[in-house]
């Protein structure tokens, strides 16, 4: 079984800044992109940001130039460095990643999500 463990949520003043992380662990093959998607109650999930194996980012409008996506792959980890922060950013923030458990069987795993509230 796979799992993504996420961490990192909370409450933070608008301007403030914080780190998201997510650790897959379980019988894991290839780990191939990773990325952050968020909810907001009555909202459709929407992608935050997406890195691919080879570490290369891609960002929705809404946060470029305020929330980067990195990742360790010894680690089998991935982050999200979210500054400047704005009230419209509260959400759940979800883990996902697209793996191989072996070199036939590929899926898309999600975290359990945690909570980000910006707020004053």
């Amino acid at each position: 079984q796979v799992q993504l463990v996420e961490s990192g949520g909370g409450l933070v003043q608008p301007g403030g800044s914080l780190r998201l992380s997510c650790a897959a662990s379980g019988r894991i093959f290839r780990l191939n992109s990773m990325g952050w998607f968020r909810q907001v109650p009555g909202k459709e999930r929407e992608l935050v940001a997406t890195i691919t194996s080879g570490s290369s980012p891609d960002y929705a409008d809404s946060v470029k130039g305020r929330f980067t996506i990195s990742r360790d792959n010894a680690k089998n980890t991935v982050y999200l460095q979210m500054d400047s922060l704005k009230p419209e950013d509260t959400a759940v923030y979800y883990c996902t990643a697209d793996l191989n458990q072996d070199i036939f069987q590929r899926k898309n795993y999600w975290g359990q999500g945690t909570q980000v509230t910006v707020s004053s």
